[in-house]
């Protein structure tokens, strides 16, 4: 399936069917570049913007009643999960036209406009009602607590959560710690999660932290 075929045929049919029997999420996915997404699920009430600037890898999932803007490149990498209500953004204007006024509207280049691509790395989470600002960079396998404001970088397999109203979200766990007994019960998903978080991740999600010394001599 071609690009336009999907923007033009196939997701407003499905919209047009979805305003009859509520929302609806829809299998594959195609990306500017023509790659494929069979197991990709997206909404048919998200609001995609950016088409051209979107690049989402296979087993992502986004929910209902999102915005995801491409508009200045936004990459969401495999297995991802982006729950409902939450912003995605590459771009945002509320400060140039504030302090533009109504030059904002016919001035090609506003001042304060920003533009910036952003990132979400593999197998992370997204939850409910919160805002992925322009340039965000997340790492894989993070955890992104609802209600949430994230800007600049997350370290991979961060937990994240909001402080207060208005500020960014901040590290407040790690995520290995939380995979640790699913690993430890099932141990023939270890290869499978060691796949995209790496084998020291993954001696880090059964074992907990290693010494440096001990890291360095097992190496990766």
């Amino acid at each position: 399936m071609s690009v336009l075929t999907q923007r033009l045929i196939k997701r407003p049919m499905v919209r047009l069917l979805a305003a009859f029997t509520g929302p609806r999420i829809v299998y594959g996915w195609v990306n500017a570049d023509g790659s494929w997404c069979p197991n990709t699920r997206v909404s048919t009430h998200t609001c995609l913007e950016g088409l051209e600037g979107l690049k989402l890898g296979d087993h992502v999932f986004i929910g209902h009643f999102n915005r995801v803007d491409g508009s200045n490149g936004l990459v969401i990498e495999e297995g991802v999960q982006i729950t409902n209500y939450s912003s995605i953004l590459s771009h945002s204007s509320h400060k140039a036209v504030r302090v533009m006024g109504r030059r904002y509207v016919s001035d090609p280049n506003p001042a304060g406009y920003i533009r910036k691509a952003t990132r979400i790395g593999a197998y992370s989470f997204i939850g409910p009602h919160s805002v992925i600002a322009p340039g965000a960079q997340i790492g894989k396998g993070v955890i992104v607590q609802g209600y949430s404001f994230v800007s600049g970088a997350v370290p991979d397999l961060a937990i994240v959560g909001p402080q207060a109203h208005g500020r960014p979200a901040t590290i407040i766990g790690d995520t290995r710690e939380l995979d640790r007994a699913v690993l430890q019960r099932h141990p023939e998903l270890q290869a499978v999660y060691a796949h995209w978080a790496g084998k020291d991740n993954l001696r880090r999600a059964l074992h907990g932290h290693l010494h440096s010394n001990e890291s360095e001599q097992e190496g990766t």
